[in-house]
């Protein structure tokens, strides 16, 4: 066997049915699921779409081909979308703007199949781009950073530098900006190739440096990267008034009076405010539980949820449906709930109601375009 047929071979066996008991598993769809770097429980970008499929396979019956690319020691990663699509997939996802190039020369390959590529635009008659307007949920939890930071100084920590990310941190700055003009975003990215989305070590180290700059709330764009903001900000639980930098002093505290874990009581003695983190693309909240005791004070703020599982059901139901297919460009935002920020029982006591309503009203400025949010 030649080195290609090896090759093609070895692509071919990463494909696996997905399922669980219970999941149908017939149907006369099959659809493909590309995913990025990080695979499918990175507890972000990928795990959303992937749960996305899953549902689809549950409620519509459809059969659902998975395909988890592997990342040589160049950082180059094997693309599924062919190999997918020769698997016999009528439907194939590239998760991530990696996948594009490989969606569209399988798209060309194989005319009769649909694709689809999450967070970019496809070329070919036959392709769809499921895209996101995250610089608007990206705004509302920039607007929250700014209100909940007791420092005046917020952070960003991004994945790989690329225009995608940029819009994170356009949409996160213009909202702290928007309440507090005189607040500081700091911010930085773990790398400028594929593997920054899976590199915790080096988000954790930026997300120290930053809190060691007075950042109190940091907004982690970084897929399996911001396990390591995570890490660091349950880790560090508080900022201290002694360790902060000349020129930034504390705002009265808003949460003296919450419940707190042991862990918090002993690091946190004296004059220090809590660390928060603001998670991405999935509900990241419960990560800030790190006593598992959602009545105590939790360092998860917020998360900027991109609903990549709607996306992704929405277009497997209207294929399996046999609705016409739309090629080009399908936007989601705040206006059809493609994007927003996650409220539950790990962080509704620390976003006020009074909060929750200016929210509402922040929403329905940029709905209607009357707050312009930028991308870049």
């Amino acid at each position: 066997m030649t080195a290609p047929r090896l090759l093609t071979a070895a692509l071919l066996l990463s494909l696996s049915l997905v399922g669980s008991p219970g999941l149908a598993q017939s149907g006369s769809l099959t659809v493909g699921m590309a995913l990025d770097s990080g695979g499918k429980n990175d507890r972000s970008f990928n795990q959303a779409a992937w749960e996305g499929a899953q549902r689809a396979a549950k409620d519509l019956g459809v059969s659902v081909k998975l395909f988890e690319p592997k990342t040589d020691a160049k950082g180059n990663a094997t693309r599924g979308a062919e190999p997918l699509a020769k698997a016999g997939a009528s439907l194939v996802i590239g998760v991530g703007f990696a996948n594009k190039d490989s969606i569209v020369a399988a798209a060309q390959k194989y005319p009769s199949a649909k694709f689809a590529v999450v967070d970019d635009l496809p070329t070919g008659a036959n392709t769809a781009g499921l895209r996101f307007r995250e610089q608007e949920g990206s705004f509302l939890v920039g607007y929250i950073a700014a209100v909940t930071s007791r420092t005046g100084v917020v952070g960003f920590v991004g994945g790989q530098d690329v225009p995608i990310i940029h819009k994170f941190q356009a949409g996160y700055t213009a909202g702290v900006k928007f309440i507090c003009p005189s607040c500081t975003v700091v911010a930085a990215y773990t790398g400028t190739t594929p593997t920054a989305w899976n590199d915790p070590a080096t988000a954790r180290k930026l997300a120290a440096g930053m809190q060691a700059k007075g950042a109190d709330v940091i907004f982690a764009a970084a897929g399996g990267s911001g396990a390591g903001v995570v890490e660091q900000v349950n880790t560090s639980q508080c900022l201290k008034a002694k360790a902060l930098p000349a020129g930034v002093t504390f705002k009265p505290n808003l949460f003296a009076r919450m419940p707190v874990s042991m862990a918090y009581e002993k690091a946190c003695a004296g004059d220090t405010r809590p660390a928060f983190f603001i998670g991405v693309d999935s509900d990241q909240n419960y990560l800030g539980d790190d006593d598992k005791n959602p009545a105590t004070l939790n360092h998860g703020l917020t998360s900027m949820v991109k609903r990549v599982d709607n996306a992704v059901y929405s277009i497997i139901r209207d294929v399996k449906k046999g609705k016409p297919w739309r090629t080009g460009d399908q936007s989601f935002g705040l206006q059809n709930d493609g994007v927003s920020y996650a409220l539950d029982e790990y962080n509704r006591s620390l976003i006020s109601t009074d909060l929750q309503a200016t929210l509402k009203t922040v929403t329905r400025l940029i709905v209607f375009g009357t707050v312009k949010v930028p991308t870049q």
